[in-house]
């Protein structure tokens, strides 16, 4: 496989979908210009607040996403593979689906995945946040083919389960993308360390695009987009501004660590421990 240009985009993108459109538009543009052949956007990124209500009110069906016809256009324009991290997708009246598109450079939705794993946590300051209220979690997990090899795609939270990681690594992905909006607080502690293990242990590239700032409803997020190599090394990183970090990928450097220490080929069945 031959190496290409990743590009990881970081926004800070709020409830104004126009003006969240501008910045993505403005971010492909500049990526694909600076010779980026595949662009990651990160979760939520045509809109995002705090609330619930809001996000419902300003989801779409996947056929009328005025967002996701936005991204399709861009990737045609710029003829580069686009990872639209995820968009608010209307099931029904009450729940929507957090989902995450992979478009080809002619447009084409060649995959989509919807977040498995929902957010319902209490934060060390006490915010509580409960995903599963407005969400609809999906049931599947997702590989899809690029010109460059698998990706295995997964979406912010899912990065606390390594469980998914391993079953889209042992079916071939190479790549594994995480755009995330990770929370402020549990960002400082957790976004590096839990991304260099899911690299470590999957030994594959991981593409981590992540919202950044302070957006509308009390919700604050980390930034610091990463890529990271299949040894675990972190090869690009953003702060906590919005921006675009780049690295060079080399497939074939998958399968040389991966044959240098084959862990994907040592799993083994065990029983569960019985409760004491």
């Amino acid at each position: 496989m031959s190496a290409f240009k990743a590009a990881c985009v970081q926004l800070n993108s709020g409830n104004d979908l126009a003006a969240n459109l501008q910045a993505i538009a403005a971010a492909v543009r500049e990526a694909a210009a600076q010779g980026a052949h595949f662009i990651l956007l990160p979760e939520y990124a045509a809109l995002l607040d705090g609330s619930g209500r809001v996000m419902r009110d300003h989801s779409f069906a996947e056929d009328v996403h005025p967002a996701l016809e936005e991204c399709r256009k861009l990737a045609r324009e710029t003829a580069s593979w686009l990872l639209v991290g995820s968009l608010t997708i209307k099931i029904d009246d009450a729940r929507m689906a957090n989902r995450s598109y992979l478009l080809s450079p002619d447009g084409t939705v060649v995959a989509h995945y919807d977040k498995i794993h929902m957010f319902d946590v209490t934060l060390p300051s006490g915010k509580v946040i409960r995903e599963s209220s407005a969400y609809q979690p999906g049931n599947r997990a997702v590989i899809a083919s690029t010109p460059w090899g698998l990706l295995g795609m997964t979406v912010c939270y899912d990065l606390r389960f390594p469980q998914l990681f391993r079953a889209l690594s042992r079916a071939g992905a190479q790549f594994l993308a995480v755009p995330a909006s990770f929370q402020r607080e549990t960002g400082v502690a957790h976004w590096h360390a839990l991304l260099r293990a899911r690299a470590i242990e999957n030994l594959a590239y991981v593409f981590a695009p992540a919202m950044c700032g302070e957006h509308p409803g009390n919700r604050s997020t980390y930034g610091h987009s990463l890529i990271i190599d299949p040894w675990g090394k972190i090869v690009a990183e953003l702060g906590a501004e919005p921006g675009i970090c780049y690295a060079e990928i080399n497939p074939s450097e998958v399968e040389r660590v991966r044959t240098m220490l084959p862990s994907l080929t040592h799993d083994c069945a065990f029983e569960a421990p019985a409760a004491p």
